[in-house]
């Protein structure tokens, strides 16, 4: 069997489904984790809720792009 016919018998559909789901799993642990401690911290130091509001966010929107880059890439790879 050459590698061109293993190639094309191989679905990597599923493992693209997989990479996708894998990458919304963490990014939805790594958003509860961030706001987890920004609401502890603003517990702790309510005077700071402004500045800790604002760095949630920013990192909030970090780990979402970095989600949907990785959605991105596992439903294009082949």
């Amino acid at each position: 069997m050459s590698l061109a016919l293993l190639q094309e018998a191989v679905s990597y559909v599923p493992f693209a489904a997989i990479g996708a789901g894998l990458a919304a799993i963490g990014a939805g642990i790594g958003i509860g984790k961030i706001g987890g401690s920004a609401m502890e911290a603003m517990a702790r130091q309510p005077e700071m809720q402004g500045k800790l509001q604002g760095s949630a966010i920013v990192l909030i929107a970090f780990v979402e792009a970095v989600a949907l880059f990785a959605v991105v890439v596992s439903l294009i790879a082949k």
